[in-house]
């Protein structure tokens, strides 16, 4: 016997396009890369399929296992993961998500990818080595030797698992082994040693405190050389087929992205290649680590974007006090404020990722501007997702802290990025040694914050402030996440003031710049039209 019937429940959010985001398409079209838009509408129906969304919950209900020994007690150091993580990282992979732009010659190669990394969200976890793969291109090409060898292979779309040596297979994925015990974030601290041997080889004996993804083939990392800190090339299995003895010692149990592998590892006289001078490491590994704080923002934008349209789902079929969530006034100024935060970071993360794609090919000043802004970018961006976070799941109260709703992952994913390729001090003061060692770039990034004068008078009034905001030199240390957070809100607002939607625009400069907000979501001002902002938040489902 039936004893009551249900009603008033949410609908599943599937069978969307995770990529039908206004933001992300008119970025994907001004950043030079219109011509991907089919591709990536096509990887966001994917993504809203129940069956990616299935994946994305196996996955991390499922996370990898450690396996340091067979059954005999020999050493294999390995890892196995659930088969719906292989799903995911095929996907990935063949879509081209990974190393796949840097052998693409198509102006806006790096945008489209950045746009396909945003709506495939469905798991958090399986993106950290597809994004290091993309990161390791670059510091690789500093020893264009092993370039010419391993290159092909991690730009190639083909995702072949399993531990083989690296040049026999039909593609590779490339992770970074930087942090120690002691030192942290100080990697000048690092105490693995790497000695020189007669083939031109070295061998590496020490530890690394948090090395994700180790079944990666191949990794970049730090050691101490004879002519200092020195980053070098260490493959998982050696070209003639025996395993590099690169010890798993145990991975790591982590507040959230439960579907990676995170390790920390031991070097027994690993085997390694120079990558980059000797004593030079830090500048080599440095342009690994700047493309995936791009993927930072990347990642924390697509995660508020995916709070956003679960909490607009929620509220637009939900009915309390008789009418839908998404009528009541209240609810709509949160719901608001929500996108409003979300569309400012998507439409700062496609404006880094093409000046990203610029400076790729050739362009001096984009080059300039990525280095501050995106330091900018992360720190901020990054900042802001926790908090967006958990507003977004308190739009569902009760049914949104229970696992099934998807939003406890979801929060537990939040600060990762903020944390990742440097915490809210490291982004916040490598902005400041950006504008130090580059003075040029705080000069182009003045000039992208002055394309906006006029346009409104608290954006005015913000840029005047930003430039002052470098006056006094002997306390803009102790300021640093200010003077950051000044800059990164400036920089929302004068793109949204020249490419986003009106409404967003003005109410972004309103609250973020005018002062008229609360300290909490939900608190914009009387009089601001919020139609329009609520109409592209609320995912459409055929």
């Amino acid at each position: 016997m039936t004893t009551h019937t249900v009603f008033n429940q949410v609908p599943p959010l599937v069978g969307h396009d995770l990529a039908d985001d206004p933001a992300l398409l008119s970025g994907l079209e001004r950043e030079g890369a219109a011509w991907a838009a089919s591709e990536v509408h096509e990887l966001g129906v994917l993504a809203g399929t129940e069956q990616a969304q299935e994946w994305g919950r196996l996955a991390n209900e499922h996370p990898p296992v450690l396996r340091t020994h067979d059954r005999y007690g020999h050493r294999i150091d390995t890892v196995e993961f659930h088969p719906a993580w292989h799903e995911l990282m095929n996907v990935a992979v063949t879509r081209g998500l990974h190393g796949a732009p840097w052998a693409d010659d198509r102006p806006g190669a790096h945008v489209a990818r950045a746009a396909k990394f945003f709506a495939w969200r469905v798991d958090a976890g399986h993106g950290c080595p597809v994004s290091m793969t993309y990161a390791a291109v670059p510091a690789l090409r500093q020893a264009p030797d092993l370039a010419a060898l391993y290159e092909p292979l991690l730009t190639e779309p083909v995702y072949d698992f399993g531990l083989r040596a690296p040049l026999g297979k039909r593609g590779l994925l490339a992770g970074m082994s930087m942090t120690e015990k002691q030192g942290g974030s100080d990697v000048r601290a690092n105490t693995t040693t790497a000695t020189p041997s007669a083939d031109g080889t070295y061998h590496l004996v020490g530890h690394k405190w948090f090395t994700s993804a180790p079944m990666c083939d191949v990794f970049l990392t730090l050691a101490q050389a004879p002519g200092g800190l020195t980053c070098f090339l260490v493959p998982r299995v050696l070209p003639d087929g025996t395993q590099n003895p690169l010890r798993l010692m145990r991975l790591k149990d982590k507040l959230g992205n439960r579907s990676n592998a995170s390790s920390e590892i031991e070097y027994e006289n690993a085997v390694a290649w120079r990558v980059g001078e000797e004593g030079r490491g830090v500048r080599t590994i440095i342009e690994m680590v700047n493309m995936t704080r791009l993927d930072c923002v990347i990642g924390a934008a697509a995660g508020m974007r995916q709070g956003l349209i679960t909490a607009a789902h929620h509220a637009a079929h939900r009915k309390a006090f008789g009418s839908y969530l998404i009528d009541q006034p209240l609810m709509r100024n949160v719901l608001a404020d929500l996108a409003i935060e979300s569309e400012a970071a998507t439409t700062l993360m496609t404006r880094l990722a093409g000046a990203a794609d610029r400076a790729v090919r050739g362009d001096a000043r984009e080059d300039a501007f990525k280095r501050l802004a995106l330091a900018v970018g992360k720190y901020w961006v990054c900042k802001r997702w926790p908090s967006h976070t958990a507003e977004a799941l308190e739009c569902l109260g009760g049914n949104g802290y229970v696992e099934d709703s998807g939003m406890p992952r979801l929060f537990r994913e939040s600060p990762l990025n903020g944390i990742w390729e440097g915490s809210g001090n490291v982004a916040a003061l490598d902005a400041l040694r950006a504008v130090m060692k580059q003075p040029e770039s705080l000069e182009i990034f003045f000039d992208e914050l002055d394309k906006a004068t006029g346009a409104n008078p608290h954006l005015d009034t913000a840029i005047q402030k930003a430039k002052a905001s470098f006056a006094d030199t002997a306390t803009v240390e102790i300021r640093a996440r200010r003077v950051v957070e000044h800059l990164a809100l400036t920089l929302q607002a004068s793109l949204l003031v020249r490419h986003g939607h009106p409404a967003v625009a003005e109410a972004f400069c309103v609250t973020r710049l005018g002062d008229d907000w609360g300290n909490a979501y939900g608190t914009l001002p009387p009089g601001l039209d919020l139609s329009p902002i609520l109409e592209r938040s609320v995912p459409k489902i055929p």
